[in-house]
């Protein structure tokens, strides 16, 4: 998404690209294969699913189509992982890929050990207490057991996000409310999980035996290799 004269505009290729993401299923097979991507375009050309695909395509509301509805079917097929992992952005990660970012992110911890060396905000363990016997939350029901909102803890949004970007929480589906009687109603929320829940703790910890720092070489070598003009600096302020 660029800025130009005064005015939003998505970035993309042309409809008869040859390379051109034309369905979820796709987006599912290009993240697996690339192994890592954020959900908008940024500073790296190339690197963002809207740099593949038509720009007139967005905010349709056909699932067929629309990038935007995509990230929820693959946020929900359990084939790769979704969250704000991307410099606080929506992007993302193959499972090839997620032990090496969770080791990397979580700097070896799981979320207790931070908690107990102090180096997790009171607020963060409020949230993630919760995934100790739900394994999956939408947003309004963590807010509220949490004790979030109006006259209770503050910065919901930026505390989640925080816990997304330390590879700790992932998103696994975007659900409207229901009624008493049943009925959906209201826009769609988003849902999260832990990605042991999601993906299985042997999985998601299976870069444990290497040092963080190993892992994000992994990473940086990887992106030096696909987007040779980025820079380290430019790298690092995404996926660092």
């Amino acid at each position: 998404m660029k800025y130009e004269d005064g005015q939003w505009f998505m970035q993309g290729v042309s409809r008869n690209h040859p390379d051109r993401l034309k369905s979820p299923d796709e987006l599912i097979a290009f993240v697996d294969r690339v192994g890592f991507l954020p959900l908008f375009g940024n500073e790296i050309d190339g690197f963002s699913v809207e740099d593949w695909v038509c720009p007139s395509d967005w905010w349709t509301e056909n699932p067929e189509t629309d990038p935007w509805e995509w990230r929820c079917i693959a946020a929900r097929s359990g084939k790769v992982a979704y969250g704000k992992f991307f410099g606080k952005k929506a992007g993302f990660v193959s499972l090839k890929w997620l032990p090496c970012f969770v080791n990397y992110r979580r700097d070896g911890y799981d979320f207790d050990s931070r908690y107990e060396e102090g180096l997790a905000k009171r607020r963060e363990h409020l949230i993630m207490e919760l995934f100790e016997s739900h394994e999956e939350l939408a947003s309004y029901e963590i807010k509220s057991m949490a004790g979030f909102g109006k006259g209770g803890e503050k910065n919901f949004s930026g505390i989640v996000t925080d816990l997304q970007m330390q590879m700790y929480l992932t998103i696994t589906d975007f659900r409207r409310r229901k009624n008493k009687r049943g009925q959906e109603y209201g826009m769609p929320v988003t849902v999260y999980a832990t990605p042991e829940t999601l993906y299985g703790e042997e999985l998601v910890t299976s870069a444990y035996r290497e040092e963080p720092e190993e892992s994000w070489q992994k990473i940086l070598r990887h992106m030096e290799q696909n987007y040779p003009d980025a820079t380290e600096a430019e790298i690092r302020a995404i996926c660092g």
